[in-house]
């Protein structure tokens, strides 16, 4: 036979010539939840591996987050105290703000991704400030993302994430950031972030579950993939310099329709429910844990992803430096 693909399949050292996708550290951004007034590191228990932070932790995860070789983290904040307009997001003085802070002394060079929501500060759990019917007020939201952004600008964010999908997010944090005197700092768009079953181990973690309803009225359905192209078309025009799509593996159409069309660098987001999955397995002996994380993560660069946010990125970066 003239043609046989084998040929390049034979030795380890061939395979590793030909191979079409990388992964490196420097792709992963390791998400980090810090908590408000507590003592000590608590374990999430539906994400084995995952823990609430204390800020006294801050500079040795970002100490750890650097000698990996990470992209960065993504800082996620648990406040003491909630209220229904959630404004311990925009305090000076609040746990990501001050969580932000930590990191960059601990690690200037690290890059810090703020998430810029509300569903962790409000008491009601949802993305925004809520009319008397439960809905969403979508415009009354925009002024106060716009607050959240400059704050943590202003305690050293490099880019800020607003998540809740608010139409305008990308363009009022934008307008927000560059009045406030943070014009080179970059906005990472949640540009098609669906209402996903994959949330709920994260809603654990971050304790940002609704405290009535669901999130269908702000989020995208599952079932719509063109809905997301329309998605990016709003964030580019708004001014967004990195667009997401979350959650990965359900999802991986949408990525490679996205790095198609877009010219901005693209992330993705390998959620919760996607790594506890993978945990479950790997604890009752049924898959292997390392194999299955780098193929997945391999999967999302492979679809056109240029960023992977996951919580497997300590553990990945540590294997592919054992690989190298």
């Amino acid at each position: 036979m003239r043609h046989r693909p084998r040929r390049l399949r034979r030795t380890a050292a061939i395979r590793e010539g030909v191979r079409e996708t990388r992964l490196h550290p420097g792709d992963l951004i390791q998400p980090l939840f810090f908590k408000e007034d507590l003592a000590e590191s608590v374990p999430v228990p539906s994400m084995p591996g995952i823990n609430q932070l204390p800020l006294d932790r801050a500079g040795e995860v970002a100490r750890q987050s650097r000698e990996a070789g990470l992209g960065g983290v993504i800082v996620f904040g648990i406040p003491a105290r909630k209220d229904a307009e959630g404004s311990g997001a925009w305090n000076p003085d609040g746990v990501a703000q001050e969580a932000i802070r930590r990191v960059k002394e601990a690690a200037p060079e690290l890059c810090v991704v703020a998430d810029t929501c509300f569903c962790e500060y409000t008491d009601h759990g949802h993305c925004g400030v809520l009319r008397e019917s439960g809905e969403v007020a979508n415009d009354a939201t925009l002024d106060r993302l716009a607050r959240v952004g400059a704050s943590q600008a202003e305690a050293g964010a490099d880019m800020v994430a607003p998540s809740g999908m608010m139409d305008g997010m990308v363009g009022a944090i934008r307008k927000g950031l560059d009045s406030s005197g943070f014009p080179e700092t970059a906005v990472m768009a949640y540009t098609a972030k669906y209402a996903s079953a994959y949330y709920g181990p994260f809603r654990d973690a971050a304790e940002s579950a609704p405290a009535q309803g669901d999130r269908r009225s702000y989020q995208m359905d599952p079932a719509n993939a063109r809905e997301a192209l329309r998605e990016l078309e709003l964030d580019e025009a708004e001014g967004a310099d990195i667009v997401m799509v979350k959650p990965g593996l359900a999802f991986l159409d949408v990525v490679t329709r996205l790095r198609e069309a877009a010219t901005q660098p693209l992330a993705v987001y390998n959620v919760s429910g996607e790594y506890s999955m993978i945990k479950a397995g790997a604890e009752r002996g049924w898959i292997g844990e390392r194999e299955l994380v780098l193929e997945t993560l391999t999967g999302f660069r492979r679809a056109g992803a240029d960023l992977i946010l996951t919580y497997h990125a300590q553990d990945a970066a540590l294997w592919l430096q054992e690989m190298a």
